[in-house]
C-alpha cells in the first residue's frame, strides 16, 4: 500500500522512503497537500514500461475494433436556446 509522505518528511527521510518503495510498493510525496510525485522503485518502473501499449494496438485489440459506429456529424447548424 502506497504511503503519503509531506515533502520535508521526505526529504529527511530519502533513504526509508527509498527503502518503503522497493519493499512496499510505489510512495506518494506531496507538496502543500496536494499529490505531486511518486517514488517507485526500478524494478516497479520497469514493469510499468514493459507493459506499455502504442495507442493504436490498444484501439486495434479492443473487443469494439469490429463495431460499425454511425459517426456521421448533425449539421443543423447551432443551438438557439443555449446561453453562452
Amino acid at each position: 500500500m502506497a504511503r503519503v509522505w509531506q515533502i520535508q518528511e521526505a526529504k529527511n527521510k530519502l533513504s526509508q522512503v527509498l527503502d518503503e518503495a522497493i519493499k512496499h510498493g510505489p510512495q506518494i510525496i506531496t507538496k502543500r497537500g496536494v499529490e505531486t510525485v511518486i517514488v517507485l522503485s526500478y524494478a516497479e518502473y520497469r514493469k510499468v514500461m514493459l507493459n506499455k501499449k502504442k495507442l493504436s494496438n490498444f484501439f486495434r485489440e479492443s473487443p469494439l475494433a469490429g463495431v460499425d459506429l454511425d459517426l456521421r456529424r448533425d449539421k443543423s447548424g447551432l443551438r438557439a436556446n443555449i446561453v453562452l
